[in-house]
């Protein structure tokens, strides 16, 4: 079953998702990036060549023909075919679409309401449904 974790409070949440793949990728996962549209999935790409001068963390658009060799892919949300299902990081206001078939899946919150709004939505929907919910406050980087 798909375990969720919420991070909430994230001041810069592309700053958070970048720092929570690099790790990820460090320990050997993969991981599926959901952006809610184009020019967001563009900034993660920047954000991911730039955020850690010695580190290189691979990633692709999920379009690319080296996404299923490649651990990190980035996407949009709505799409629901994926090369691999070990992490989901969800940066839409929506429920991701084939969430359950993750093994984890990692919703970032910014600090608005306009963020915290929808999540709280996803989050009832996530309770609802019966799945493991752990949360976190981003910027303390302690459970909630």
């Amino acid at each position: 079953m798909t375990s969720v974790h919420f991070y909430h409070n994230a001041k810069d949440p592309l700053g958070l998702v970048c720092e929570l793949v690099g790790n990820a990728h460090r320990g050997g996962r993969k991981a599926v990036i959901l952006s809610p549209d184009t020019a967001l999935a563009q900034q993660i790409d920047h954000r991911l060549w730039t955020a850690n001068p010695g580190g290189f963390v691979p990633h692709v658009m999920s379009g690319s023909p080296l996404a299923a060799e490649t651990p990190i892919i980035i996407g949009l949300a709505g799409e629901t075919e994926w090369p691999h299902t070990d992490l989901l990081f969800n940066l839409a206001p929506e429920l991701p679409a084939a969430y359950e078939h993750f093994r984890m899946l990692i919703e970032v919150v910014g600090p608005g309401e306009a963020e915290r709004a929808p999540a709280r939505t996803r989050w009832m929907h996530y309770k609802q449904q019966q799945f493991p919910l752990k949360a976190f406050d981003a910027e303390r980087r302690m459970a909630l």
